[in-house]
């Protein structure tokens, strides 16, 4: 039975947006030049490859369903009240293979000793302390010795397996590229593919029989969890920009354009938000919401829906006090823009504002909006990091590299530590947040005309 969560359709909504948006920079040549740069960027288009894998898995985990339940025959179909994802049926032995406890990557047995029965040689129970077998991570193996032949088995076969794959891109790329010159950074794609492949393919052959990245406190694998934070970061990432661009871009170009009157309440409501601590504001929306949903219980009848819910407030709030800068740089590029000779001319013919803002202002503003849209991509994802750490971000049944860390930072005051939770965290946010800022970097260099101008003066 397909579940559709309020972040699910926005999400939907966003990419159908976006891929509109292209379908209209086909048509005009004066958009295609700057994406046609984009492309040409040899770190540019590598970070899109590996941004693309992150944005697969976050897609797939927006697919929303309840399974349905055995039934007996002439009975109606009854579904469970569990609400998975298309990532989830994918992921199966990852969500299911739950240990009792902490185990350590590649782990045959639990991390801490236990207290175990077992009988001895007069065939009375006696009790010892152990480390006890895991029920999942390993349990194939006969010998724990073969443990290290049977990882490098794997790694091979999977090693193996992603080479194939690579091999079929890479012959399909050289069909279609090998008969004419094309500037787009082919090797470049090609090798951070092989690189990407080269990552994964040991990791799915091995994720099965191991738990890679070890489990936490419950028994969770723990690469398991860090994949199912990629949709948590991608959503707060990108529905908040639902949120500033109709405040940054109307308040922000009306200041500038418009000036006097208009212009001094504008600049009073930004700077009001602006003196408002922003944590606190935060924190007070998500408790104001979290009350509201236990008022209102039918609102969320689930689990799911209560911290989707949560998740959506906190994009909203995010975005409310995020639009600020974006809406200053607005008005100082409106302010600039209605003095030129054209604007001028458009007021001496008597063609009325909302034109003029609609066919001059705004197109000539919009490489400001989609940087600085694609700038602050990596900053949401590091804000819900840190809010969640503080206990005001997404709700904490909800799977996110904020609450992997919340919950590592008692791990690491074990002792021996409980390290790879925060490991795996921080290794999966540090590639998301670095590739999504180079890309950034190759859109702002294509879109920024003052880049242009230097690089063409310096050459």
């Amino acid at each position: 039975m397909p579940v559709v969560l309020w972040t699910d359709a926005l999400v939907f909504a966003l990419f159908a947006a976006i891929g509109a948006y292209f379908v209209h920079v086909r048509r005009q040549p004066h958009l295609r030049a700057p994406w046609r740069r984009v492309t040409q960027s040899a770190p540019g288009m590598s970070a899109l490859v590996v941004v693309a894998a992150f944005v697969a898995v976050g897609l797939l985990d927006s697919l929303h369903y309840r399974p349905a339940l055995e039934r007996k025959p002439g009975q109606e179909a009854a579904y469970s009240t569990e609400v998975l994802s298309v990532f989830d049926a994918v992921a199966g032995p990852l969500r299911a293979h739950r240990e009792r406890t902490y185990s350590a990557p590649f782990a045959t047995r639990t991390f801490a000793r236990e207290t175990l029965e077992v009988p001895g040689p007069d065939g009375t129970l006696r009790q010892v302390r152990e480390f006890p077998r895991l029920a999942f991570g390993g349990a194939h193996l006969k010998d724990e010795a073969e443990r290290g032949r049977d990882v490098l088995l794997g790694v091979l076969e999977g090693l193996g397996f992603a080479l194939l794959l690579w091999c079929v891109f890479a012959a399909a790329v050289w069909r279609g590229v090998a008969r004419r010159a094309t500037p787009v950074p082919w090797r470049a794609i090609l090798i951070t593919a092989g690189v990407l492949l080269a990552l994964a393919g040991p990791a799915v052959s091995l994720c099965a029989d191991y738990h890679i990245f070890g489990t936490d406190k419950v028994g969770r694998d723990v690469f398991y969890l860090a994949l199912k934070s990629i949709r948590t970061g991608l959503v707060i990432g990108t529905l908040t920009t639902l949120v500033v661009l109709p405040f940054a871009v109307a308040l922000g170009i009306m200041a500038g354009y418009f000036r006097g009157l208009i212009d001094d309440l504008i600049q009073l409501v930004y700077t009001t938000i602006n003196s408002i601590p922003a944590v606190l504001l935060i924190a007070a929306a998500v408790l104001i919401a979290q009350v509201a949903l236990d008022r209102h219980p039918d609102l969320a009848p689930t689990a799911v829906q209560r911290a989707d819910l949560r998740l959506l407030v906190l994009c909203a709030i995010l975005g409310l006090t995020g639009w600020i800068g974006l809406a200053r740089l607005l008005r100082g590029e409106a302010l600039k823009l209605r003095e030129l000779e054209y604007i001028q001319a458009a007021h001496a013919f008597g063609v009325r504002n909302a034109r003029v803002i609609a066919r001059h202002i705004l197109p000539n503003v919009m490489h400001i909006v989609l940087i600085s849209l694609v700038m602050d991509f990596s900053g949401l994802v590091l804000a819900e990091a840190v809010l969640s750490y503080i206990g005001v971000g997404v709700d904490p049944s909800m799977i996110s590299f904020g609450t992997m860390i919340n919950q590592a930072r008692l791990e690491m005051s074990r002792e021996p530590v409980v390290w790879w939770s925060l490991a795996a965290a921080f290794v999966f946010m540090f590639v998301l947040v670095l590739e999504a800022n180079l890309f950034a970097d190759a859109v702002r260099d294509a879109f920024d005309p003052r880049v242009r101008v230097g690089a063409a003066a310096t050459a």
